[in-house]
């Protein structure tokens, strides 16, 4: 597969957008800097991703700062569109924003994935917004996947200790019903750090049922 494939969507889009560059060149960048598309094609095409990202056509000249945090990332998502990917990195992308913006913002990428066929590796340490948009979840822990299957199959059923304390600290509203820390039931995380000259095990898993594999407690932490 080509780069061209390929794009990401990053955490800041304050900080992933170029401050000193109208809106417009910095979602055509990526159709420049490959010749997917020159001249009034390329424009055409810049204001049908605005389109698609539901921003007016009036923000095509305007600059980062001049947009809420839920636009720039709407302009960051535009831009990843731009060279008709298969695959989109996802690193935090929704974190730095609001809730409501946030569910907004989710809403769009998963609009967008079930119209024009796209994979996304969503990478969050939020539970809820792993459960909104995933259909195969990896739990990594230590920089070890943990624990990894089907989305019902993970929230349903977690195996791992570090899955389950996941899902444990999920916030919840209620104050009658909110968990003490000692609810948690998570062990110390070990030191991450080594000697030089370590080789970690490798990484054994179980299938406890189809797809839904977790890590072997004498094969990693």
């Amino acid at each position: 597969e080509s780069r061209l494939d390929m794009q990401m969507i990053f955490q800041d889009p304050f900080a992933s957008l170029n401050p000193q560059m109208q809106l417009i060149d910095q979602v055509a960048e990526p159709m420049r800097n490959y010749g997917t598309e020159i001249g009034q094609a390329l424009t055409d095409r810049v204001e049908m991703l605005f389109d698609r990202v539901e921003l007016p056509r009036s923000f095509l000249r305007r600059f980062p700062h001049e947009l809420s945090g839920g636009q720039r990332q709407r302009v960051a998502i535009a831009r990843a569109l731009a060279l008709n990917p298969k695959l989109i990195v996802a690193d935090e992308a929704v974190s730095a924003l609001d809730v409501s913006v946030q569910a907004q913002v989710v809403n769009l990428m998963m609009e967008l994935q079930a119209e024009m066929g796209l994979s996304y590796l969503f990478i969050s340490h939020d539970m809820a917004v792993v459960e909104r948009v995933s259909h195969y979840v990896g739990v990594m822990y230590l920089g070890r996947i943990v624990e990894m299957g089907p989305r019902a199959a993970v929230f349903e059923d977690p195996r791992h200790a570090y899955t389950q304390a996941l899902m444990k600290a999920v916030p919840i509203a209620d104050p009658r019903k909110r968990k003490d820390e000692k609810d948690l039931n998570f062990k110390p995380i070990p030191s991450p750090m080594h000697p030089v000259g370590y080789s970690p095990e490798p990484s054994m898993y179980e299938e406890v049922s189809p797809e839904h594999f977790v890590l072997l407690t004498d094969s990693g932490y």
